[in-house]
């Protein structure tokens, strides 16, 4: 990425450079970073496998409260950023600052709140998840790390954020994928090597994500990026108006993510620790699948916003389309060479049950059949949050784990037992897909009366 010596030369870059070449560089960051920290997610999964199924379990129920303190990182992190893109877009820098450290400290003091609420009741809190009485300690332990870290992951999620909409997705990329790196090489070392157990590997990620958070709040004010001082915090209602509304379709993606995962655990429940365990491993491989996807989104963000601001309308279209092909036919491939080589997969993550491996094989296929979807599904929703479409936006972002998955995960289970538990996910993706395409025609159409008036 080139290196900028004022925001003037920024703007000029991100809305007149070729689109392919420069979502491209933008994108490229960001996808390490997306993989890398589906990566480090994964080896969580892989090492806690060798404590057993019910402790491999145990990272599943717990990921359901890691999605709730993601959800409150993104939606601090694009409420403000998806508005400071626009402001720098307008070439609106003093409130560009404000917003953007209104957005870090109001995540701060956020996920602190939830910390403390999750330590006092921390045993309703995993039985809440979806734990069974045999995963319960094993998901005690995790959380309980999880919990003391959520103020800087949050903190870590807002600046990552942040950095990437003001188009500085290089810096946002070290402090995550150092993270992440540091993460894999202290799983095995705090698990095993100190015989902590399933808690090491909490421990691991709230270390590595404290080193995050340092390295992200260091390049924070340079090369080009907005300082984060306290003195420019604001409680103006409608500053963190604006903040929460543009960042309400992250808190529902995310936060449905959520509410997901644990009817998830749910529904599998009755079947035992085996599909639970089962569904664990699909949905860290399913995520992995699709963090390529989300960085190459996330590098459309920036480009995308500035362009809006600048009243770039057609600039705006071609960059979503752009990415809508690349991002179809990258999943495709990849959803291909996952349905071959499924039991490999499963197998890599669980060795010892061959239950576990047996169901996990028939519903990663499953979730490979729909994966291609999502590529319209997630890039729509970038662009309608990013350039402020809020409702649409939100709909879109309810829509795959919400509007759709709950009613599918509750009747489902009833009606084909644990192939329902199975099946939930693509059939969601189908019918999100379907609700993506009005959603996002109607708004493609208002751009182009944009660029008519403008024109006129």
């Amino acid at each position: 990425m080139p290196k900028f010596n004022s925001p003037e030369e920024k703007f000029q870059w991100l809305t007149t450079a070729p689109l392919p070449g420069l979502i491209g560089k933008l994108a490229v960051p960001t996808i390490i970073s997306m993989l890398i920290t589906s990566i480090y997610n994964m080896a969580d999964t892989y090492f806690v496998g060798n404590l057993g199924k019910s402790a491999q379990g145990a990272v599943g129920v717990v990921f359901s409260l890691m999605a709730i303190i993601q959800a409150i990182g993104f939606t601090f992190g694009n409420g403000a950023g998806n508005n400071v893109s626009r402001l720098l877009g307008q070439q609106r820098q003093e409130e560009a600052e404000t917003m953007a450290a209104t957005g870090f400290f109001m995540g701060i003091f956020a996920g602190a709140v939830v910390a403390v609420g999750g330590l006092v009741f921390l045993d309703p809190l995993v039985s809440m998840l979806g734990a069974t009485e045999t995963i319960l300690p094993y998901a005690r332990d995790y959380a309980r790390y999880i919990l003391i870290g959520a103020p800087w992951m949050v903190g870590s999620l807002v600046m990552n954020n942040l950095l990437r909409f003001e188009g500085n997705s290089a810096q946002a990329m070290l402090g995550i994928t150092t993270g992440g790196i540091l993460n894999m090489i202290l799983d095995p070392i705090f698990i095993f090597g100190l015989n902590l157990g399933v808690g090491g590997a909490a421990l691991a990620t709230i270390v590595s994500q404290g080193i995050s958070f340092c390295i992200l709040f260091y390049n924070s004010g340079r090369a080009g990026s907005l300082a984060l001082r306290w003195s420019r915090f604001s409680l103006k209602e409608h500053r963190l108006s604006v903040i929460i509304r543009g960042g309400m379709p992250a808190f529902y993606r995310q936060g449905l993510a959520s509410v997901a995962s644990i009817l998830l655990n749910w529904a599998a429940k009755p079947f035992g620790d085996a599909a639970i365990a089962a569904m664990t491993i699909v949905s860290k491989v399913n995520m992995f699948s699709g963090s390529a996807l989300i960085g190459f989104g996330q590098g459309f963000q920036p480009v995308c916003g500035f362009n809006y601001g600048a009243r770039l309308y057609d600039r705006v279209r071609r960059g979503f389309w752009f990415c809508v092909k690349i991002g179809t036919v990258v999943l495709a491939v990849i959803a291909g060479v996952m349905f071959l080589i499924a039991p490999q997969v499963v197998y890599l993550f669980q060795k010892a049950d061959p239950e576990v491996v047996e169901l996990g094989v028939t519903a990663l296929r499953l979730q490979m059949l729909s994966l291609p979807l999502t590529a319209y599904i997630i890039i729509n929703n970038m662009m309608l949050q990013t350039v402020g479409e809020s409702f649409r936006a939100s709909v879109l972002s309810m829509a795959r784990q919400g509007l759709f998955f709950v009613p599918l995960i509750l009747i489902l289970p009833r009606l084909l037992d644990f192939t329902g538990v199975m099946v939930a996910q693509p059939l969601s993706d189908a019918c999100s897909f379907l609700l993506a395409i009005p959603l996002s025609t109607s708004f493609l159409r208002k751009m182009r009366g944009l660029e008519e008036e403008k024109k006129a």
